[in-house]
């Protein structure tokens, strides 16, 4: 069992940064892959980034390649999100989650979910 707790959204100008937290409880976190998605209003949650439990090796969506890094720190039991170049369309909730199986693109890959927090670019 795990628990996810996002924190780190807020409003930021088009071109700023902001890093996402998401603190995790749970003695196996350090076993878990974790991925971040988004959703914005009337859209479906999409895929935004996902690291293996190790850390060694992360995917991202294109929307977000080269500007987002996802990063884990397992003596920590955090995953970080650090998004750069920000843009008016990164404007959603963003979650974290952990990986249970599946295809890491795919939400229901994931089995535990955080409750969000918002990020808001403005243009």
């Amino acid at each position: 069992q795990v628990q996810l707790v996002e924190s780190g959204g807020g409003l930021v100008q088009a071109g700023g940064s902001l890093r996402l937290s998401c603190a995790a409880s749970g003695r196996t976190f350090n076993t878990y892959a974790m991925g971040w998605f988004r959703q914005a209003p009337g859209k479906e949650r999409e895929f935004v980034a996902h690291i293996t439990w190790s850390g060694g090796t992360t995917y991202y969506a294109d929307s977000v390649k080269g500007r987002f890094t996802i990063s884990k720190d397992n003596a920590k039991n955090t995953v970080y999100l650090q998004m750069n170049s920000l843009k008016p369309e990164d404007t959603a909730v963003y979650y974290c989650a952990a990986y249970t199986g599946g295809n890491y693109y795919y939400a229901n890959s994931y089995g535990y979910w955080g409750q969000g927090t918002q990020v808001t670019v403005s243009s």
